[in-house]
């Protein structure tokens, strides 16, 4: 049998293997969501243990890296809802207008604080998009929802996140 085959029929073995196979991969994916590598870890084996519940429902002709990032992808975005963590963005987000580093520092704590306030199901999209910038259709398939859909959420959690800022009197761009 193929490996897929065994893995859908149980072999323990063959879920060992996929295990090696897809491990970096996966915790990869889920750190880019989550932005922290100790609950990246947590949510990898996390992942793994649902890959394992579910196998029955895995067909061994399908893609099971599509799979397994979509169940990554759930496991990340159960994470967001429930712990509500503030998300890391890079040092240089406060733009080149802001010489002072203090002003720069506050501002990035301030668009800390309000990517923090973004509901999760834009979070997760919004941090994907617009830090780790992935392409929408690949967004679109790891959460399992249009590409459409994706860019009308981070439309939205960019609309939030001017308002936000701006009622902070933090500079949020043209509208």
């Amino acid at each position: 049998m193929e490996l897929l085959e065994r893995f859908a029929a149980g072999d323990l073995e063959a879920f060992e293997a996929l295990f090696r196979q897809h491990q970096k991969e996966v915790y990869s994916w889920i750190v880019r969501i989550v932005r922290d590598s100790g609950i990246a870890e947590d949510l990898t084996v996390e992942t793994f243990w649902r890959i394992h519940k579910y196998r029955a429902r895995f067909d061994p002709a399908g893609n099971f890296r599509a799979w397994a990032r979509r169940i990554a992808t759930n496991a990340a975005f159960d994470h967001l809802r429930k712990a509500r963590r503030e998300t890391e963005l890079p040092e240089d987000l406060a733009g080149p207008g802001a010489a002072d580093p203090a002003v720069r520092r506050e501002t990035r704590e301030q668009i800390k604080r309000a990517f923090f306030h973004l509901p999760a199901k834009y979070r997760l999209v919004a941090t994907l998009a617009l830090v780790e910038e992935e392409p929408y259709n690949k967004i679109a398939e790891a959460v399992g929802i249009s590409a459409g859909l994706v860019k009308m959420r981070v439309y939205r959690a960019v609309r939030i996140l001017r308002k936000q800022l701006n009622s902070l009197g933090v500079e949020a761009g043209a509208r």
